[in-house]
């Protein structure tokens, strides 16, 4: 179909004022922030969608998508356009986004029940700013925190800086509504557990688009102790010592709200002021005060257990001042994309990874060594390390984390630098049985190895997009591989 022809449809079913053709809207809309760079010199390579469009409800998304459907016009849907694996990226000439602005409404906060429902486009912070008023907390404090919305969290399968304690969405997801592609509006109601079957939330909690659109959901709020806080920091030896005594902690039936351990890389950039060139593990404990102090216990009698490679302890202040200036911005955002327009660097690319408590270190140390021997441009590296940051009882994620300087041009920059390094962290992980996307999900920049990551059970995920999408309509590239769209990657 031709532009115009497609503007036409949508000027069917929305308002003017709903239709987005702005030439800058749309090409933000192009790439999300895996292609930040590319997009900051203005030499993004992949098309522009054609409109961004905001419904107002539900019954307005249906419409679009059936109408979407009939005519096989791809969909990408976008809340808080924090992304950071290409979900958002455009690969289709005939593309609409749908944007959940407009779904901006807190629908309820029930303290009684302990649960809140809101619509896909009510930022994170604004339902945390209003439990807070009460006593209460989402738990949910991903690094995107005061720019995400909850459309886009349910979606990527987000987890935040606290879940070793309050858990990640998924356990946080009490019910939802969404819409599928020939138009069917389906709501999971709201009960604490049931043995229905198959726990049909997970159709639409992590899907990134590819099988339907999140319009509302509820989840479980907390009660909040702020006064019950507790930090703990270390200077230990290595990583392998800090995932031991996170593993001891945790293994032990303890949930320290924050559990990490930075390499010496990563401390240098987040610790400046007292990691002298070591390792940092790090503990916060929260929440009824009985259940802080007998955490507080358990970290102190771990970090004994192992304090031949414990080198000091530091002030808990430290770690307090670091955790409290940690979370984005959008002027943080928006300062790093102005200064991308003008330096050759790049800062802050990860990859999160995941596997049990033994298997956990071998991936750090082989991955590290293979990038330092193997990776072509490593002498364009200016960091490279990793921290652990959300564990459990049988296991914990690796945070891999480098930046760089750039000699190549732009557009090139994902194909030069990146993917590379992404592609030695991805296949040492799988090669050991671990999984190569802990939270940031798969996007369309790991979509090449989504067959490996799940081996003979690709199968289910496989036929989920067949049976609610057979047409291909919803965001065309993400999770499933799709060889012709790779070239924008490649």
């Amino acid at each position: 179909m031709k532009k115009q022809e497609i503007i036409a449809l949508l000027e069917e079913i929305l308002d003017a004022k709903q239709i987005n053709t702005n030439k800058e809207d749309l090409y933000d809309a192009s790439a999300d922030r895996y292609k930040k760079y590319a997009k900051a010199r203005n030499v993004l390579d992949v098309p522009m969608p054609i409109a961004i469009v905001y419904p107002n409800n539900a019954e307005e998304i249906s419409t679009l998508l059936a109408m979407c459907n009939e005519h096989r016009i791809n969909v990408i849907p976008r809340a808080g356009k924090t992304a950071t694996e290409g979900g958002l990226e455009n690969w289709k000439e005939e593309t609409i986004v749908i944007d959940a602005l407009h779904l901006d409404r807190i629908i309820d906060i029930d303290t009684y029940n302990m649960q809140a429902t809101v619509q896909a486009g009510v930022p994170l912070q604004m339902l945390e700013d209003e439990l807070r008023k009460l006593g209460f907390t989402t738990g949910h404090s991903p690094q995107s925190k005061p720019v995400a919305k909850y459309g886009g969290l349910v979606a990527t399968r987000s987890i935040g800086q606290f879940s070793t304690y309050y858990g990640a969405i998924e356990d946080m997801v009490v019910g939802l509504e969404c819409v599928f592609p020939d138009g069917q509006v389906c709501r999971i109601k709201n009960v604490p557990r049931r043995s229905g079957g198959p726990d049909i939330r997970h159709i639409a909690i992590g899907n990134e688009g590819t099988l339907c659109y999140i319009t509302e959901v509820t989840v479980k709020i907390f009660t909040f102790y702020p006064d019950n806080n507790r930090f703990y920091g270390y200077l230990i030896k290595d990583v392998d010592t800090g995932i031991k005594v996170l593993r001891d902690v945790v293994a032990n039936g303890f949930h320290p709200s924050v559990a990490r351990t930075y390499s010496e890389e990563d401390a240098a950039q987040h610790f400046y002021h007292f990691h002298r060139g070591l390792c940092v593990l790090l503990f916060m404990a929260e929440g009824p005060k009985g259940i802080v102090d007998a955490t507080c216990t358990a970290i102190e009698e771990a970090v004994e257990a192992h304090k031949e490679g414990i080198i000091e302890q530091v002030d808990s202040s430290l770690i307090e001042e670091w955790f409290n200036n940690l979370n984005w911005s959008q002027q943080d955002i928006d300062d790093e994309f102005e200064g991308m327009k003008e330096h050759d660097s790049h800062s802050g690319f990860t990859t999160e990874i995941s596997a049990d408590w033994k298997t956990i270190p071998i991936i750090y140390h082989n991955v590290i060594k293979r990038i330092r021997e193997e990776y072509p441009r490593a002498h364009d590296l200016t960091m490279l390390g990793g921290h652990s940051s959300h564990s459990y009882i049988n296991g914990t994620n690796m945070y891999f984390v480098y930046n760089y300087d750039i000699h190549c041009a732009p557009q090139d920059e994902m194909r030069v630098y990146h993917h590379p390094l992404q592609k030695i962290i991805v296949e040492e992980t799988l090669k050991l049985g671990g999984s190569m996307c802990h939270h940031h999900g798969i996007g369309k920049f790991r979509n090449e190895w989504t067959k490996d990551e799940h081996g003979s059970a690709y199968y289910m995920l496989e036929k989920l997009k067949t049976a609610f999408d057979p047409n291909g309509i919803m965001n065309y590239g993400t999770i499933y591989y799709q060889e012709e769209g790779h070239k924008y990657q490649l």
